[in-house]
């Protein structure tokens, strides 16, 4: 039997309540399974842990996340931590000190999920963003000169590196190919006249290699504002760590909301962990009030059973979102529903017992 060993980080606000639901869902396929199972290991880590110790993590935390499989990750924030430092002190040094340069966001509405856009078909909302992951605008580098001084200066450095474009942009031509999909690249070169013209070369490039793959290439205002006309246009989508966060916020919005937007953290090559996290926020205001939505966190789990090749029970659990996002007697409020966060992911339970 297969054991996959899993570090959970619950994190703050209502990622506890949510990735509960998760860790029961997965423990449940794998029961019916029976050919693997999961060990959970719980780490306290996050703002809460923050405001003890003065850190958001233990300080050889990557060294004990490193000996598992994957790490399943509920929220990060609170209100009196800030925002910078909840984010950079937890879930971007474990993207970069693990490597995880793929971050793979499905932007795809489900059947029985809520779209603001008129005269949209579901069949219409079906794309899934490549954002790279570690580098670009989020790297980190700059300087801030003068500090409280009236010539004060702040630099904000964006690193765009070949071998980090080039293995992003490789890794979505061939998810395209093997999908039969087109791509597209985002960027906006006329305006980020280094970074973002390099970013396009480098698509030119490793496009050479892929001829069968149909391919766009939009700056990122024009993108933002096809998504909502023609969401149609866009299958496997390709672009920056900045560009693709917000893009990627912009999709959930079309695709039902952020209570079911999911997120895989990849480091393909396995040489590190990956993480599995639903990307809606520990929203504080109804954290502890069993109102949260926990199909994201189902939709990340499915993400990982896919990673680890159980690619049927990942389609299973999408399946059982849909019929109970159909059937829209269990949902919760945010769904215009009067569920808790335990019903809806008991009624997923239901629903995969008798798929």
């Amino acid at each position: 039997m297969n054991v996959h060993k899993i570090a959970v980080i619950a994190g703050d606000g209502i990622g506890p309540e949510v990735i509960e639901e998760g860790v029961k869902v997965l423990n449940e396929v794998a029961r019916l399974d029976g050919g693997f199972r999961f060990e959970f290991t719980h780490f306290p880590w996050g703002c809460e842990y923050y405001k003890e110790t003065g850190r958001m993590m233990a300080p050889d935390g990557i060294e004990q996340l490193s000996k598992f499989d994957a790490v399943f990750l509920g929220a990060v924030g609170s209100p009196g931590v800030p925002d910078h430092i909840s984010l950079w002190d937890l879930l971007l040094v474990i993207r970069k000190s693990f490597d995880q340069y793929i971050n793979l966001r499905p932007v795809k509405l489900l059947s029985g999920a809520p779209c603001p856009l008129k005269d949209v078909k579901a069949e219409d909302v079906d794309m899934v963003f490549v954002r790279e992951n570690t580098e670009g605008e989020y790297a980190g580098s700059g300087s801030w000169l003068f500090r409280d001084k009236p010539n004060e200066v702040v630099i904000q450095d964006g690193v765009f590196s070949r071998k980090g474009c080039e293995r992003v942009i490789r890794y979505a031509y061939e998810l395209a190919k093997a999908q039969n999909k087109t791509l597209t690249s985002i960027s906006k070169a006329n305006a980020l006249n280094y970074s973002m013209v390099f970013w396009d070369q480098i698509f030119e490039e490793v496009g050479k290699d892929y001829p069968e793959v149909k391919t766009y290439s939009y700056l990122v205002d024009a993108a933002s504002m096809f998504m909502i006309k023609d969401p149609k246009r866009f299958e496997v989508v390709v672009t920056s760590n900045l560009f693709g966060d917000i893009l990627t916020d912009l999709g959930a919005a079309i695709a039902g909301g952020m209570g079911l937007a999911a997120g895989a953290n990849l480091n393909p090559e396995r040489t590190f962990p990956s993480m599995f996290e639903p990307i809606h926020g520990s929203a504080p205001d109804i954290a502890g009030q069993g109102k949260a939505n926990p199909l994201a966190t189902v939709w990340s789990a499915s993400q990982m059973l896919d990673f680890f090749g159980y690619t049927t029970w990942g389609k299973k659990l999408i399946d059982c979102i849909e019929e109970v996002l159909c059937d829209k007697r269990v949902l919760t409020p945010d769904l215009g529903g009067s569920a808790t966060t335990k019903e809806v992911g008991d009624e997923i339970i239901r629903k995969i017992r008798e798929s």
